[in-house]
């Protein structure tokens, strides 16, 4: 293969530097703020990794083989504190909620590992928890919690030492249609190359306003980390599994680390500027979290934030994903629109956009540019 620079080190443009650099490419990473930066949306400190997507299979696969991936890059990492935390995820929705249905037979019909649990094996597993006695409990026992930013940071080590030139920069959108031969950054430097590949989440709008401007949108998240009590390991791993309760709009993590349960509103939030915005908690986002766990985690409905991030989503209006070539250059490649859930899938991702450049194909029609679903409602989360 031939050079090729990726500009964004998140999750996307890290593994699918991984991907190229193992495929025979010379690979150039550039970041404006570095690998698991606090700008970016691959930022913080942990994700969830689940199978179930309502009806749409190919996220279900993509999780799947991306599990597979985020294992042996936590078996190769060494560290003592691990990337992959195995701890479930348990899916609350209320009776009749058409997307947990659709995600319950998508599982099934595809032997992916799912299990309904009763209210009775709810209250003897995990006591500390409570569900609303008509709701739909599944569990993924298979899913669980990847240490995010890190495993963005142990990722960009490891493509060091294969030879990949990982920089800092800051770039600027090719300036003339046709045939891209480098990037030049901010700076002046140009980055000479074969192929290209933008993978740089929340700024791929306003590097390609015209094109992405009305495709993907940056929106202010809010993650917190309440305190769990002195002495009590119900939280931990071991004791509860990673939480999904969208028709609240909410997700949790367990207390991993000892930095306490997180708490994220799923919700879109108000148009985000990743660069200038200034990330501090909000008051009302503080009162919704509590409000939730008293709900849930009743134990917690007090406890003390003693964490907290302003995060971003960059959102496609249906959360698909949006991997297309550029219309005006043949050589330009998009891999973006994360939508909030993307985390969990960058090692598929980046196999599917190595793939894509070594084919000079789009296989998955819901991915490009002109996808049906590219302006309608959400449909994916």
């Amino acid at each position: 293969m031939a050079d090729v620079v990726v500009v964004g080190a998140g999750v996307f443009g890290a593994w699918t530097a991984w991907h190229l650099v193992n495929a025979g490419a010379i690979v150039t990473l550039v970041d404006a703020y570095g690998p698991g930066n606090s700008r970016s949306s691959s930022g913080d400190e942990s994700r969830i990794l689940r199978c179930g997507y309502g009806r749409a299979e190919i996220y279900s696969r993509f999780a799947r083989r991306s599990r597979e991936l985020w294992c042996e890059l936590d078996a190769r990492n060494g560290s003592s504190l691990p990337l992959w935390h195995p701890c479930g995820v348990l899916w609350l929705a209320p009776p009749g909620d058409s997307y947990a249905t659709d995600t319950l037979s998508t599982l099934q019909r595809g032997r992916f590992p799912v299990e309904v649990v009763d209210g009775a094996a709810m209250e003897a597993r995990w006591p500390h928890l409570l569900a609303d006695p008509a709701d739909l409990l599944m569990l993924e026992p298979h899913g669980g919690v990847i240490m995010a930013r890190r495993s963005v940071q142990a990722l960009s080590t490891e493509l060091a030492r294969k030879g990949v030139t990982v920089r800092p920069g800051r770039a600027v959108r090719p300036a003339t249609p046709g045939r891209v031969s480098s990037v030049r950054l901010i700076d002046g430097t140009e980055l000479r190359g074969d192929q290209f590949v933008f993978a740089c989440g929340a700024w791929l709008s306003a590097l390609f306003p015209e094109l992405l401007g009305p495709l993907i949108t940056p929106t202010r998240q809010v993650v917190m980390y309440f305190g769990v009590p002195a002495g009590d390991d119900r939280f931990d791993s071991t004791g509860t599994p990673a939480l999904i309760d969208f028709a609240s709009g909410m997700y949790a993590i367990p207390n991993l680390e000892h930095r306490g349960v997180k708490v994220g509103i799923d919700t879109h939030g108000p148009r985000f500027d990743p660069d200038k915005d200034e990330r501090v908690i909000d008051r009302d986002s503080i009162a919704q979290a509590h409000t939730w766990l008293a709900r849930r985690l009743p134990a917690l409905a007090h406890a003390p934030l003693v964490e907290s991030r302003v995060c971003q989503y960059e959102n496609t209006a249906s959360g698909d994903f949006l991997i297309d070539r550029h219309p005006d250059h043949d050589n330009v490649w998009i891999a973006g629109g994360g939508s909030g859930h993307g985390f969990k899938h960058g090692p598929a991702v980046g196999e599917y956009v190595t793939h894509s450049i070594m084919t000079n194909t789009i296989t998955e029609p819901r991915f490009a540019f002109r996808a049906p679903d590219a302006l309608g409602a959400r449909i994916i989360h």
